[in-house]
């Protein structure tokens, strides 16, 4: 504990030992020389303090409640009377402040508890600042917020004070800030005491997505046929959903569906969802195009009916492909057969042309012996 004299003159004292010397009054002549002690409610304390020889005021054991107003009366041989007045505070300096709980990430656009600042036994109670990569931090109720409290012992007197700093990041900061804290004891001639210095990471979270569902699938509907826009939020979340079409916002009040009755051709167009998240701000989905078609007969082709008809043409393609694969098998099998019934064929007119020749060789003996035999 310190003891300071704060008007003049001013000193300062240790806890334990305080000793006012009587720089305004006259040295001790052996006449009459005293001081007296006021409690800051003007009451004497001539118990707690002595005078030495040499006029000198010696406060042996001094606490907090020692604070108080001295005055010194000396009176010199002649008679004139010489008065002094001190105004005496005590003080102790704390231990190095500490930060308590600590974070190690940081996430941008929401607040984020960075920790809390403690200092213990001091006095009087002084301050606490936070440091943001070396430079002061500045509450302003928005990006920065800082709840103090101070809370003083009962029986000895000192201060604990802390300091929990709260911060939300913006994006394009610094990825990997030094956050500190310091101590200011309200006393002239003495340094701030500071924490070991923390580094934070912050990270910045992936957007979430809107999706957009159609009803019809692909958009395609029929004049006088219905639409039905289906806006997906993630999951837990109350955005409001607003509507925008070719680029322009729908005046609509707020709504995740969009029904489209009776569809006319002005209703033709590029549909999105829009919505303002509170961390990233407006997020929009993907564009779907409502689309009319005629059928061949004027018909409506949206809603059941459209899907009716893409399921007939569907089917008829399936089966004309169909089709055509089993004429292409007919025609391979026909070709493949016709050339096994030329290779078979070959072979049986071969064995009637050498019966032939044989029948012919044999014939063309007897028709010589014939004529050799004749007139």
């Amino acid at each position: 504990m310190i003891c300071i004299p704060t008007s003049l003159p001013q000193e300062s004292f240790l806890k334990g030992l305080a000793l006012l010397r009587p720089h305004s009054c006259p040295q001790n002549t052996g006449r009459t020389e005293a001081w007296k002690v006021l409690s800051p409610q003007g009451g004497p304390w001539d118990s707690v303090a002595r005078v030495l020889p040499n006029g000198s005021l010696l406060l042996p054991a001094v606490e907090i409640q020692d604070e108080g107003t001295f005055r010194c009366r000396a009176t010199s041989r002649n008679g004139k009377e010489t008065r002094s007045t001190y105004q005496v505070r005590v003080y102790q300096i704390p231990g190095k402040p500490e930060i308590v709980d600590p974070v190690s990430e940081l996430v941008t656009g929401v607040p984020n508890k960075v920790g809390t600042c403690l200092s213990e036994g001091g006095y009087p109670a002084g301050t606490l600042n936070w440091h943001w990569d070396g430079k002061p931090l500045i509450p302003d109720g928005k990006g920065i917020s800082v709840q103090e409290e101070t809370r003083r012992h009962p029986e000895t007197g000192l201060f604990t004070l802390q300091s929990v700093l709260t911060v939300t990041p913006t994006l394009g900061g610094a990825p990997h800030p030094t956050v500190s804290c310091s101590f200011s004891p309200d006393l002239p001639r003495h340094g701030a005491l500071y924490t070991d210095p923390i580094q934070l990471s912050v990270w910045e979270p992936v957007p979430p997505e809107l999706q957009l569902v159609v009803e019809p699938e692909g958009g395609i509907v029929a004049p006088g046929g219905t639409v039905t826009l289906t806006c997906e939020t993630p999951a837990q979340s109350s955005l409001q959903i607003h509507w925008i079409k070719d680029g322009m916002p729908l005046p609509l009040p707020p709504n995740p569906v969009l029904l489209l009755s009776e569809v006319r051709p002005q209703d033709q167009g590029a549909y999105s969802c829009v919505a303002t998240h509170p961390r990233h701000g407006p997020l929009e989905s993907h564009a779907i195009h409502v689309h009319i078609i005629e059928t061949e007969e004027g018909s409506t082709a949206g809603s059941v009916e459209g899907q009716g008809l893409g399921m007939v043409a569907l089917a008829l393609g399936i089966l004309g492909g169909l089709g055509i694969a089993a004429l292409l098998i007919g025609a391979t099998k026909w070709q493949r057969q016709r050339r096994r019934g030329e290779q078979r064929k070959a072979p049986e007119n071969e064995e009637e042309e050498e019966e032939h020749e044989e029948l012919n060789q044999s014939e063309e003996p007897e028709a010589a012996e014939g004529s050799a035999a004749g007139p």
